[in-house]
């Protein structure tokens, strides 16, 4: 599965700053564009991750039904 999300790095005086609009809190900053990038990709699995963990020890009840959403990208007819 893949997953397309929207990197915005911005060039300011100390290198790049970096943030995906779809996903609040990702976001960070690098030297360099390139490290900018692989931060970014680690902030997004962070944020992802720390939600899940978040929802698994707040969520739930009895009358939730929890399961997995596989998003795929339905091809063009």
């Amino acid at each position: 599965m893949r997953l397309e999300l929207t990197a915005v790095f911005e060039k300011v005086p100390e290198g790049y700053i970096a943030w995906v609009p779809e996903i609040p809190g990702a976001n960070t900053q690098g030297t360099t564009l390139q490290e900018t990038r692989a931060n970014l990709e680690e902030a997004v699995l962070l944020v992802l991750e720390t939600n899940r963990m978040l929802a698994d020890q707040f969520g739930g009840s009895e009358s939730q039904i929890r399961e997995t959403l596989l998003i795929q990208r339905r091809e063009a007819a």
